[in-house]
């Protein structure tokens, strides 16, 4: 089935503010299997986004997102903002006003084959999510991880989308290439908090069980318990609760940090928090008043004491954050050597494509 009669006029106001901006607009579609959103499909110009601020103490400086925004609505989203540069709001157009890069395999296999190209490693997932559920139809990751693996490329995937699973043969030969470091997001333990918070994710059991599958495929994987939201899913029963299911799980190892709400996050955030919780507004307002973006010091010393103990407990080990994309630290990373490490070719009969077919992007 292909979505060309779900098309719809590429110049309606209504359908993207910011039109003029996207001068690469291919078309809009709208479709019955995701009511209420809009899929913006456009022409990516560049694929690999360098991080501001790259410098030898911290390496790891490009991101992909094949995706801009995310049906995944979470509430706390830190990358809520990045849709204003198109005039869309950080609240419900992040969530059903969705830019797709068609093209961004293609244009990243380009980029890859600079001579000016270091392999520096990359990370995905650490702005909006690859696997998301438009990722079931518009199969763009299978093209950037092919592309990676072939040009010897480190990179890593941080996910709360289940549909990672389908890839998971072609991320295991791509290991056996270049390092690949993958990481699943799964914040919260109770089933209600979790769809309210988190409305257009997979169920944390669903999420637990991918954990498991990557490592049944041999593959390592992180759990990033994060964000812990203060008096929500901070209290000692829910955080050994949640380590628990990780270890069994099988994930290698767990990171976390507590909530912080950037602008243009904190307004939708209280929003929510004043649906759901009002009786938690007040202490709310007074750990984020004001410019406060994270929460106060005290409050995550408080948290490492209470956290600490329980991940030595539950004998795991605290992952590495990458401090550049916020994503799981590539593995590639050593000293004095952090991106020149190469793995041997796809071998003959490999499902990594030889090569990506130029020409107009099909979807189905």
């Amino acid at each position: 089935m292909r979505w060309s009669s779900q098309a719809i006029a590429a110049t309606e106001p209504s359908a993207l503010p910011g039109l003029a901006k996207l001068n690469n607009l291919v078309r809009s579609v709208q479709t019955p299997e995701f009511a209420g959103v809009t899929f913006h499909e456009i022409l990516a110009k560049s694929a690999l986004n360098k991080i501001p601020g790259e410098s030898k103490a911290i390496p790891h400086g490009w991101t992909i997102n094949p995706y801009r925004g995310c049906s995944h609505a979470c509430v706390y989203c830190f990358a809520r903002p990045t849709h204003t540069y198109l005039d869309l709001d950080a609240g419900a157009d992040f969530d059903a006003q969705l830019i797709v890069k068609l093209n961004v395999a293609e244009v990243l296999e380009k980029e890859l084959r600079r001579p000016s190209w270091q392999r520096s490693p990359v990370a995905l997932g650490t702005n909006t999510d690859p696997y998301q559920r438009a990722e079931g139809r518009y199969r763009l990751m299978p093209g950037i991880i092919s592309a990676l693996a072939r040009s010897q490329t480190p990179f890593s995937i941080l996910t709360k989308g289940t549909l990672i699973r389908r890839d998971l043969p072609l991320l295991v030969e791509a290991s056996s290439s270049v390092p690949v470091d993958l990481a699943m997001s799964i914040a919260i333990y109770d089933d209600e908090l979790q769809q309210s918070i988190e409305p257009g994710t997979p169920s944390t059991k669903a999420r637990l069980a991918t954990v498991t599958a990557v490592r049944d495929a041999g593959l390592e994987c992180s759990v990033f318990l994060m964000p812990i939201l203060p008096y929500l899913t901070d209290t000692k029963a829910h955080l050994d609760e949640a380590l628990r299911q990780v270890k069994a799980a099988g994930a290698t190892t767990v990171l976390y940090t507590a909530l912080h709400l950037r602008p243009g996050v904190k307004t939708w955030f209280f929003e929510w928090l004043q649906s759901a919780h009002p009786e938690l507004v007040e202490q709310y307002g007074r750990m984020y008043y004001g410019a406060n973006s994270y929460a106060p010091k005290d409050y995550r010393k408080w948290l490492a004491a209470r956290i600490q103990p329980l991940i030595r407990a539950h004998g795991l080990q605290r992952g590495i954050e990458d401090a550049a994309s916020g994503g799981i630290r590539s593995s590639a990373i050593r000293p004095n050597d952090p991106y020149t490490k190469r793995g041997p070719s796809p071998s003959p009969g490999s499902i990594i494509p030889e090569e990506i077919t130029e020409g107009q992007p099909t979807l189905f």
